[in-house]
């Protein structure tokens, strides 16, 4: 059987739709129409990665409302928004609550296949790393790649599969500049210049919760981001 995989859309038509092409590709896939539906389900058991809508049912907010249930159960479940939603705000306010990837309702299935392969990817590569790479430590940080686990000063920092990797990219060289060119294609993502921003910022954010005084990813205006050596 396939990874598995829950998608929360409330209409039936285009719900099922996912659910048949998904199976299609491989995956143990189920549909939900409701975020109620969804949480009740997910209490049992979490799926391998979730497909969210924004608007469910009577709930214009409910798809981000999910989001924020589950980041709160786990800070590496893959968790993707497929909505018809797609202004600026909305983008940025879903990546903020956690989710990995924000995809448009014109996006393909074919597309859709590729980033859910493309976090399962992530997900497997981490998990047999090299051995020199298994742990990167620097300073107060830790990184410790078959758990995809970071602390700093021994306290964990809790990122997405996507913020991870991001982190990763950049702690592997200290000093070295990435561009947001090279951050999109080590971490397999195909986003614009505001969604990487987004990233960093929420990685920012989620240090500074742990260390107040955190500045070890610095911006170089007009290039990229780098992690100070």
């Amino acid at each position: 059987m396939g990874r598995s995989i829950a998608i929360v859309e409330d209409e039936p038509l285009i719900r099922a739709n996912y659910v048949e092409a998904l199976t299609r590709f491989g995956y143990e896939t189920r549909g939900y129409g409701s975020r109620q539906e969804a949480s009740s389900a997910f209490a049992m058991r979490l799926p391998e990665l979730v497909i969210i809508d924004i608007g469910l049912g009577d709930e214009p907010e409910g798809g981000f409302d999910l989001c924020r249930e589950l980041r709160a159960k786990s800070a590496t479940l893959p968790i993707i928004f497929l909505t018809a939603r797609d202004s600026d705000f909305d983008v940025i306010s879903g990546l903020r609550l956690g989710a990995d990837d924000y995809l448009s309702k014109d996006t393909s299935l074919h597309q859709l296949a590729a980033r859910i392969a493309a976090l399962f990817r992530r997900i497997e590569s981490l998990k047999v790393p090299a051995s020199s790479e298994t742990v990167i430590e620097h300073g107060p940080l830790k990184l410790e790649s078959e758990r995809m686990r970071i602390t700093w000063n021994n306290e964990e920092i809790p990122l997405t599969v996507t913020e991870f990797w991001m982190v990763h990219t950049l702690v592997r060289f200290p000093g070295h500049v990435k561009n947001r060119d090279q951050l999109m294609r080590e971490a397999e993502l195909v986003v614009d210049d505001a969604t990487i921003t987004s990233h960093i910022k929420r990685i920012r954010k989620k240090f500074i919760a742990v260390a107040p005084e955190f500045d070890a990813i610095e911006t170089v205006h007009g290039v990229g981001y780098r992690w100070k050596p």
